[in-house]
């Protein structure tokens, strides 16, 4: 068995914990003895695993952030109220996701590339160098075998409403977005203390997919679901006992996996960097609440 990554007392965030995969993902932390500050929309809707949580009566008890993946203003908001906690960050788990849904996030980008890659792109901006100062840090981002359904990424689409009428050309290309971010992030942190892996959780039966058309939702299970549970079996792996070594590659049924050929290609890696960088930078400049931050 690898060398387990965590100890004691480490703090791990993870977006999305009140359902499905986030939620287990976020209890289990807690059980190894992390601090789980869990990020998303409600607290109402998180209340119950905070209360879980709390329940294990384990030393440290859970917080909630608010942030709305849709909303980079949001984005901002939320790394800046855990800046404030005052916390290391060893362990960030981009795990919030959507499927399905259509139209434009509030800043004029395809609904499921910017909750799914662009919001989860800038949190990890904004946290990476609370990691560089914590030590031993990795982020785990939760990608999806159905990178491998898209022949590439159209760049214009992705600032236009969302065009396939199920969504899931969308969310393809926004899973293979997440691939492609966590592997062109390995090189940049390369020769640090932090490393990144992407996964594919398996086609597990969570919220997710509330979203697609009725009449899509038996295809899906014609495929077979998995448990929440097994679901988030590898993520925990990438979390905990992931070599340092194998930062940037993409895991599945908790070992490396090759992805598609799309999901090798670091020419279109660095592009989507520098786009994402570029439209991130573009909104914070366009929003004057953050003139003269």
């Amino acid at each position: 068995m690898n060398q387990e990554f965590y100890i004691q007392g480490q703090v791990a965030l993870i977006t999305g914990g009140n359902v499905g995969i986030g939620r287990i993902t976020a209890i289990e932390l807690a059980k190894k003895g992390f601090k789980v500050v869990i990020a998303g929309r409600s607290l109402e809707r998180t209340q119950a695993v905070l209360d879980h949580i709390k329940s294990l009566g384990v030393d440290e008890q859970a917080i909630f952030l608010p942030l709305d993946l849709a909303s980079l203003a949001s984005v901002r908001e939320c790394a800046q109220l855990f800046l404030q906690l005052n916390l290391p960050l060893h362990l960030l788990v981009n795990n919030a996701g959507v499927a399905g849904l259509r139209g434009l996030t509030k800043d004029g980008f395809e609904m499921t590339f910017g909750v799914n890659h662009l919001g989860h792109f800038l949190l990890t901006q904004l946290l990476l160098e609370k990691m560089q100062s914590s030590g031993l840090s990795r982020i785990v981002t939760v990608s999806s075998r159905a990178h491998k359904r898209t022949a590439g990424i159209d760049w214009d689409a992705l600032c236009q409403p969302t065009r396939s009428w199920t969504g899931i050309h969308e969310y393809a290309v926004s899973k293979l977005a997440n691939l492609l971010f966590s592997a062109e992030l390995a090189k940049r942190v390369k020769g640090t203390s932090i490393s990144t892996y992407s996964l594919h959780p398996g086609v597990v039966d969570t919220e997710i997919w509330r979203a697609l058309p009725n009449w899509a939702r038996p295809l899906l299970r014609l495929r077979g679901f998995l448990t929440p549970e097994e679901g988030a079996l590898t993520t925990l792996h990438c979390a905990m006992h992931a070599p340092h070594q194998e930062s940037g590659l993409y895991y599945a049924d908790s070992k490396p996996m090759q992805p598609a050929a799309l999901g090798q290609n670091s020419e279109l890696a660095a592009e989507l960097w520098r786009r994402s960088e570029a439209w991130v930078k573009q909104t914070n400049e366009s929003n004057p609440r953050s003139k003269g931050n």
